[in-house]
């Protein structure tokens, strides 16, 4: 919920696709639910997200250096 709710703070979603996207969300009992969201906010979440670079971050290995991770 905290990227649908940066996506509005982004004028990414207007109020009616984040209120309508959050509801869809809030319903469903698992992710495949959550697969059956109506094409049209799917493809506003999908705007948003190119928008946004979510693939990008999604696609970008993990920083094993972050927080001092220490392996071994």
């Amino acid at each position: 919920m905290k990227t649908i709710d940066e996506m509005l703070h982004l004028a990414l979603l207007t109020p009616d696709e984040h209120r309508q996207i959050s509801h869809w969300i809030a319903q469903a009992s698992s992710p495949d639910e959550i697969l059956k969201m109506p094409p049209p906010l799917w493809r506003a979440v999908e705007r948003a997200s190119a928008v946004m670079g979510v693939d990008d971050d999604l696609m970008r290995p993990p920083a094993l250096d972050d927080g001092g991770l220490v392996c071994g």
